[in-house]
């Protein structure tokens, strides 16, 4: 479930009404609830309970620090896909001992880093990778943990963009090389083979995938216990959420609204999963991401003006792709709902932002409440992928967020000051 709902005609965030948030604080805003961060967090760990398991936030999805101290509180440790994101990790109170290191492309610096601070894996996407780590691993005088990241070429029936377990994407290594390359690294001095890692996609909303490369990639993983005393088996993250719709029109939570029918919940999840992972007998590690988060957060807009053409009612707000790229990028839905509800027959609309792009769309020729200057809208479901792919671009700053948790609302971000855009930067001399 998450916090967002509406009382009476007012769209609230747990106890804090989000219009008083977006005149307190301004546009563009966004806004995350604490509970449901918590509650789907322990939603998910306790699905899992019978497991030796622990949780590792895919931290790409929402790096506030506010959202990741929350997590740390939880238990939670961290998924890191660079050396500034375990930095952040260890700003916001993580411990670096529960963290993971992915990407495909670690450099020597990033490397050293994190055998430093004392991560719990690597894990790794290439032969050549796992040779770099070697050879930082012996300068330092250090012992690297890694796990292979296993391609299982599953198809995640997902978005082109957010699919990464097919031979056709860029991220781990071929399942057939598996088994020969641990044999290679087991020679490596300086390399502890600790687990093996998969992942296959994102915002997949069906168990059938997760079954399917689960099932193909367990025989190797127990194979490659046998040989290595391996600790750990990393099944990954890319439980999806429901964007459409997101508020749950009545219902208690937004996994037993009508529109939610059939998709994956922790508990099909878990039922699908646990009987395959249990006679193993490793600890299981999990990387989700948009599930934490995804429901948690709203971006807020307000409308600056109303522009009717003869084909088309253009809603121009404040926010633009910049404060959200989701739906330029990905053509992805995010359920649009006015702070006071309005009524009258809906209008078809475009809500479309500032910035110079034709592509700088929130939503097309969708049925919308009749909106004028002034109003302000809540993109939902906005707490993953949101802030953190924004950018500065048109010189816009980046937008300021708000943390709730019950009646309490504070600014975990401050908006950017216009000024603060160019700092670092300066005319080059011979220019003066």
């Amino acid at each position: 479930m998450h916090d967002f709902r509406y009382v009476g005609n007012q769209l609230f965030c747990e106890g804090v009404s989000v219009d008083s948030l977006a005149r307190k604080f301004g546009t563009p805003l966004y806004v995350y609830s604490q509970h449901t961060l918590e509650d789907h967090f322990k939603k998910l760990d306790t699905a899992l309970a019978s497991l030796d398991h622990h949780i590792c936030f895919a931290m790409k999805a929402n790096s506030n620090l506010s959202v990741m101290r929350v997590l740390a509180n939880c238990g939670s440790g961290f998924d890191v896909v660079s050396a500034g994101e375990l930095q952040r990790v260890i700003a916001a109170g993580g411990d670096p001992k529960k963290c993971v290191f992915a990407g495909v492309a670690k450099s020597e610096a990033e490397i050293e880093f994190a055998l430093r601070k004392g991560i719990y894996s690597f894990n790794c996407e290439s032969e050549p990778e796992i040779v770099r780590i070697n050879k930082v691993a012996a300068r330092l005088k250090k012992i690297a943990p890694i796990a292979v990241r296993v391609n299982p070429n599953v198809a995640a029936k997902t978005h082109a963009k957010i699919t990464t377990g097919t031979y056709e994407n860029k991220f781990g290594i071929a399942f057939e090389e598996v088994e020969a390359i641990y044999a290679r690294a087991n020679k490596l001095k300086n390399i502890q083979l600790r687990g093996v890692q998969m992942h296959i996609g994102s915002q997949i909303t069906e168990t059938t995938p997760f079954e399917l490369s689960v099932k193909k990639v367990l025989p190797l993983v127990q194979q490659l216990k046998a040989k290595y005393a391996l600790e750990f088996f990393s099944i990954g993250g890319g439980l999806g959420i429901v964007y459409e719709p997101a508020l749950a029109s009545g219902a208690t939570s937004w996994w037993n609204s009508p529109a939610a029918k059939g998709i994956m919940t922790p508990a099909t999840y878990a039922a699908k999963l646990l009987p395959l992972l249990q006679p193993l007998g490793l600890k299981i590690l999990m990387e989700p991401g948009r599930f934490i988060v995804g429901n948690a957060g709203a971006l807020v807009t307000k409308v600056e003006y109303v522009k009717r053409t003869g084909k088309k009612n253009f809603v121009i707000v404040d926010a633009a792709m910049n404060d959200l790229i989701r739906p330029a990028f990905y053509d992805a839905y995010h359920e649009i709902v006015p702070l006071k509800k309005k009524g009258g027959a809906p209008i078809s609309s475009d809500v479309v932002g500032g910035v110079c792009e034709s592509g700088d769309y929130f939503c097309k020729d969708r049925p919308l409440a009749k909106l004028g200057e002034g109003d302000t809208l809540a993109l939902l479901s906005a707490g993953a992928y949101g802030f953190v792919m924004a950018s500065t671009y048109n010189t816009r700053p980046l937008a300021a967020e708000v943390l709730v948790s019950g009646k309490n609302a504070g600014v975990v971000r401050e908006r950017q000051k216009v000024v603060e855009i160019w700092k670092g930067e300066k005319v080059a001399a011979w220019l003066k």
